[in-house]
């Protein structure tokens, strides 16, 4: 069969298209999971924001697949319903299936009537679902027994029960296929940039996370022969930069360091890597895995700081993640691990929520001044109600939730007040401050890359300042008049098809 698989073009706007786009790996490793008779295709829509409805419209005219997937989060939602219909209405026999963690989390909404409904939903991991799915469309025979399974029959939709979770060191998952990736335009600062994971899962529960309500609280890891070969393959397709997408890697440092050890081994430190990492695990053990890290060729670490007041990070559970030990003695744990970061030569994409409950302008200041010190980088986003998180059942509790449009749900739009502020307050606040934070990290970039920024300096400017003005630049004009505007942008920006 011919298969068609495409990821949404809704993105997170912390960086322009020219600095950063990063592939879907869930779609490269269904697509090296499906039997090797079919054909497969993967379409990161991300690569063609400007050109969606065009591109969906080529490939599908051109490929006349027989089935169709796509890789939908929460704030995709309405584009990818729009794509759903637009399939539909291209290739009316295509088997239409859906994955990620919104499908996952929030199955029938995408069987709902109201919209172009799918046939399926692959829930929670893929790999071997989709494949035993393909198996009995191919055979037509009955789908009751895949697990991890909902589907559609004479107007009844069936959720068939939840699929365990791999263990991955066995032999059931393939490699990815990158080869068959359609588009191109990868990029993190001018390199060309490829995914790839050593382990799925965490074993804490943060109350803003899907993890644990997609696939529960455990940690399994790939063998390091299978992750070696993962890495030379995608710099055989042409990658000098990696972003080790695990959920969290550091839940076990010696692993880690190990790891580490490994890439050296096999010459593969001349990559760039990106990893995300929890502030207590460098804190309590950088001594000896930040050298390591640098040497093995890390550059950029998300540190998932969350919050620096003791309260915010309550509840966000994510207390005992940030806390460091020290002569018997338990403190926060993120300045020890930045200083880790920095004495190594490496960079900290700081991780920062604002606009919880109790939040008030002076904390939402506390952390943003903080960024402004510490972090190389900032990601700062605002709580956001996923489905089936525990944060979503607080947040509606109290009444805070004020946008239930979905699409809006992107994490640096604010769609939840807090106690003492607005949503809008709260979005002004991290918008006008985040701006110039990301400023003072270009003299970083030009040493990575000078000619890469040299070369698209002003386009990094027009997206980190869009609905700014000169005046408003110089101080000359109400900021709210650019904030208004740059609202406005984004309002625009999500209307890809």
């Amino acid at each position: 069969m011919k298969i068609l698989l495409l990821s949404m073009p809704d993105s997170f706007e912390h960086m322009p298209e020219v600095v950063v786009r990063m592939p879907n790996g869930a779609l490269s490793s269904l697509a090296g999971n499906v039997d090797s008779h079919h054909e497969v295709a993967v379409a990161d829509l991300i690569l063609v924001q400007r050109q969606v409805r065009g591109t969906v419209e080529r490939l599908v005219r051109e490929m006349k697949p027989d089935v169709v997937g796509l890789s939908v989060m929460t704030f995709q939602r309405h584009t990818a319903k729009k794509i759903i219909a637009l399939i539909r209405r291209l290739n009316p026999a295509a088997r239409i299936v859906a994955g990620g963690y919104d499908p996952s989390l929030d199955a029938d909404a995408y069987m709902d009537d109201s919209y172009a409904p799918v046939d399926f939903i692959v829930r929670g991991e893929g790999e071997i679902t989709f494949r035993q799915l393909l198996r009995s469309i191919e055979n037509n025979s009955g789908f009751d027994s895949i697990a991890g399974l909902s589907y559609r029959r004479d107007g009844n939709v069936f959720h068939n029960s939840d699929r365990h979770v791999s263990r991955l060191e066995s032999s059931d998952i393939d490699m990815p296929n990158r080869k068959a990736r359609v588009l191109g335009g990868y990029t993190l600062l001018g390199k060309q940039v490829d995914v790839v994971e050593t382990s799925r899962g965490c074993t804490f529960d943060c109350s803003f996370c899907s993890i644990i309500e997609m696939r529960g609280r455990n940690f399994y890891t790939y063998s390091f022969d299978r992750v070696l070969a993962d890495i030379r393959d995608a710099r055989d397709q042409g990658a000098r930069a990696i972003f080790i997408v695990d959920d969290n890697i550091t839940l076990n440092v010696p692993r880690f360091e190990a790891l580490c050890q490994a890439i050296m081994d096999a010459g593969l430190n001349s990559i760039d890597y990106i990893v995300q990492a929890m502030t207590s695990a460098i804190a309590n053990h950088g001594e000896t895995l930040a050298p390591l890290m640098r040497r093995a060729g890390f550059r950029y670490i998300f540190l998932g700081i969350e919050n620096i007041l003791e309260n915010d990070l309550a509840f966000l559970r994510a207390t005992s993640k940030n806390t460091k030990r020290e002569a018997g003695r338990k403190s926060n744990a993120t300045i020890k691990a930045i200083d880790y970061i920095h004495q190594n030569k490496m960079f900290v994409v700081g991780g920062l929520i604002v606009g919880n409950p109790d939040d008030t302008r002076e904390s939402i200041e506390a952390n943003l001044n903080f960024a402004r010190q510490y972090v190389d980088w900032p990601y700062i986003q605002h709580p956001t109600p996923y489905p089936r998180t525990p944060m979503t059942k607080d947040f509606r509790e109290r009444g805070l939730i004020i946008n239930e449009t979905l699409e809006a749900y992107d994490g640096t739009t604010a769609v939840v007040r807090t106690e003492h502020m607005s949503a809008e307050e709260v979005e002004f606040m991290r918008w006008k401050a985040e701006r110039w934070m990301k400023v003072r990290h270009i003299p970083f970039a030009l040493l990575h890359d000078r000619l890469f920024m040299l070369r698209n300096l002003r386009r990094i400017f027009a997206h980190t300042f869009r609905g700014s003005s000169i005046k408003s630049i110089l101080g000359l004009e109400d900021e709210r008049r650019a904030f208004e505007r740059y609202r406005a942008i984004r309002q625009v920006e999500r209307a890809y098809l």
